[in-house]
């Protein structure tokens, strides 16, 4: 296996790690809506993920082990998409918000300020942030 295809099967792993947080995160009421089956599909096309990979995630996504995004902004990326999935139904109940914040401690974020951080994501998606916008004023709390 040449190091492009070694590297290459490392972020692709990622990915898939992310996408079975996003499923646990739209699993976490014991449905999955037509919105949040919407932004599934959205995502795993986005991240390049496969329909059978697709359908193995779905069926077990603690099979998939947290990667850590290496730079901030793929962290605070990755928060935007698994906050924007906990509110995609248009409520936020507190097994989504204890989830979330445990996710966001396994991609990097300090346990000192999770609850802040988690509040702010919240807040920004409810107010239809866009991922730049997210981004800036989650690196406001960061202190990046």
């Amino acid at each position: 296996m040449k190091n492009s295809d070694l590297s290459l099967s490392k972020a692709h792993k990622k990915k898939l790690a992310h996408f079975a947080n996003i499923i646990k995160l739209a699993r976490v009421d014991f449905v999955i809506n037509d919105e949040e089956q919407e932004l599934l599909d959205r995502l795993a096309k986005l991240l390049g993920i496969e329909k059978q990979e697709y359908k193995k995630v779905l069926e077990n996504p603690d099979a998939y082990p947290i990667n850590p995004p290496v730079t901030y902004d793929e962290r605070i990326e990755r928060l935007y998409n698994l906050t924007d999935m906990i509110f995609i139904d248009g409520e936020i109940i507190g097994d989504e918000v204890d989830l979330l914040q445990r996710i966001a401690i396994d991609l990097g974020f300090p346990t000192d300020i999770i609850e802040k951080i988690s509040d702010k994501a919240i807040h920004l998606i409810i107010n239809n942030y866009n991922l730049d916008e997210f981004k800036s004023a989650i690196k406001e709390i960061y202190k990046i």
